[in-house]
């Protein structure tokens, strides 16, 4: 494969992506080889080729028959990704405060809600920052294994946080309310910090989702 269609391959997968996980191209949505082709103005290829890097994620599935879709997000799926990230989140959270690290870990996670406030106005982009500001979270375990796991998940965690936010879970209180979480930080105030992380990110934020 030449360099210029290793760089069409790509593009075409970012494109398809980024379609799929700001919700242009919501779950359950019916996809075509023909229809990304006019959409994306290039040749079957590349297309085919992001169309598998897809599929080997589980952004597309493909049925019996071939035909494929926008794979689906089921209350199951956000039960289950909510119930991991309470265990793995609320452990490292709390290790954050026993060894000692919650000033350090306040700053950190402060950098990434800078991060989330500056993309208010942009939806998709202040959910990729308040990931990132959950791997921050987790990073105190040092654990190669739980860093997959969550990255194994990251889509799924994009889309999921989107329709919480397009379900009435509001950006800005959000904000706020992490600002809060870091001064408590910084106050070693461990149960007031995390009740704040429990409330918004645990409790609302599954909440709406489930209204999708």
């Amino acid at each position: 494969m030449t360099d210029k269609s290793t760089s069409l391959a790509d593009q075409a997968y970012e494109k398809i992506k980024e379609n799929i996980l700001n919700l242009t191209w919501p779950p359950g949505m019916p996809l075509t080889e023909a229809r990304l082709t006019d959409e994306l103005g290039m040749s079957r290829s590349p297309i085919r080729s992001a169309i598998h890097r897809l599929q080997v994620e589980g952004l597309i599935t493909t049925d019996y028959y071939r035909s494929m879709t926008v794979s689906e997000i089921t209350d199951k799926d956000i039960h289950e990704i909510y119930q991991l990230r309470e265990l793995l989140e609320g452990e490292a959270f709390k290790l954050i405060f026993t060894s000692g690290k919650y000033d350090e870990y306040s700053y950190r996670i402060e950098e990434r809600v800078v991060r989330m406030c500056a993309a208010a106005n942009d939806i998709y982009q202040w959910e990729i920052a308040d990931t990132a500001m959950h791997m921050e979270i987790i990073s105190i375990f040092e654990n190669n294994r739980i860093n997959k796991i969550y990255e194994n998940n990251l889509s799924e965690l994009i889309r999921i946080g989107l329709y919480s936010v397009k379900n009435g879970m509001a950006v800005a209180k959000t904000n706020e309310n992490l600002k809060k979480m870091i001064q408590y930080m910084r106050n070693g105030d461990y149960e007031n910090a995390y009740s704040i992380l429990k409330t918004d990110h645990f409790g609302i934020g599954k909440d709406r989702a489930l209204l999708k």
